[in-house]
């Protein structure tokens, strides 16, 4: 079989994945009306039954848990907030790199394209789920203590808990609205508070959530005054959200010179390439070309990584 028929195999079948992933992708794609008849109807069936079990959320185990790399994107789009079926998202990732290795085979030679391809359609959907990650979890957690002074203002003239939950996930907006409303459905029918919130604090994964979670199992076994404990726990959330701001402001600086030791490689790589297309695959025959291309993709995730641990804080 000649090169062009391989390729054009190729071209087809990748096209026929990203068609199919595209049609699964807006198949399953659900209004919010027909989100909540969905919850509805799943409420009154856990209704029917002699002994209701709790409302939780499903929990699936699939075989993209056992992967190594992608293992937590199930977890990881749920926590950013992503309806879409992780299996979608690899089939569209896949038929996406078939594609970009089908154009780029022509262009830098197979084994960079390959590379290149797999580089991009694996890394690239990661990081944009971990952003929408990490950007929906700092609104949550910015939200976090004016919830729990609500919850406190609402206990403190004598509502019960789960009222004063329903009034936080009505009157607040997502994400804390939308978590705290399965918070209040789950205590609703059955589950209790100690209970839900350990469900919130896994699904989120958040520091501050188990903390909540810990000091509300706290006064559930040796009881105590839940408002004057979730004023305390309020005061605690805003002033390390202010220290994660002011320690972002002062390593500013350490963060941009990493990015810009980081990308230079890249910049210049490509710079190389467009000025001059044969400028390293000229030398692709010598039998030093693709150690050294590993020795330097080695160096320079290293020297990335080395840079990121420099400019991160826990706080």
């Amino acid at each position: 079989m000649s090169t062009p028929t391989l390729l054009s195999i190729l071209g087809l079948v990748a096209l026929v994945l990203l068609f199919e992933a595209l049609r699964q992708l807006f198949a399953s794609a659900r209004s919010g009306e027909a989100i909540r008849r969905d919850r509805l109807r799943r409420l009154a069936e856990a209704a029917t039954v002699a002994t209701p079990a709790p409302l939780r959320l499903p929990v699936n185990h699939s075989w993209i848990d056992r992967l190594p790399f992608v293992g937590r994107l199930p977890a990881r789009m749920q926590q950013a907030g992503m309806t879409m079926d992780p299996r979608v998202l690899l089939l569209i990732a896949t038929a996406a790199m078939a594609v970009m290795n089908v154009i780029l085979i022509r262009i830098i030679g197979a084994p960079l394209a390959l590379l290149s391809s797999v580089i991009a359609g694996v890394c690239l959907p990661v990081a944009a789920i971990n952003v929408a990650r990490r950007r929906r979890l700092e609104a949550f957690t910015k939200q976090l203590p004016d919830a729990l002074d609500l919850m406190r203002r609402g206990l403190s003239v004598g509502h019960p808990v789960a009222v004063t939950i329903q009034s936080v996930a009505r009157s607040m907006k997502d994400p804390l609205g939308s978590e705290f409303r399965i918070l209040s459905e789950q205590i609703a029918y059955g589950d209790t508070l100690v209970d839900a919130l350990g469900d919130m604090a896994d699904r989120l994964d958040i520091e501050d959530v188990h903390y909540l979670h810990a000091a509300v199992t706290i006064q559930h076994s040796s009881g105590g005054n839940l408002g004057a404990m979730l004023e305390t726990l309020s005061t605690v959330v805003r002033k390390r959200f202010a220290m994660r701001r002011r320690i972002k402001a002062v390593s500013s600086e350490g963060r941009i010179t990493a990015f810009v030791l980081s990308g230079l490689p890249v910049f210049m790589y490509v710079s190389s390439v467009s000025a001059s297309p044969d400028y390293y695959t000229s030398v692709q025959d010598s039998p030093l070309f693709w150690p050294m291309v590993i020795a330097i993709v080695g160096l320079m995730s290293l020297n990335a990584l080395m840079l990121r641990k420099l400019v991160t804080f826990r706080i």
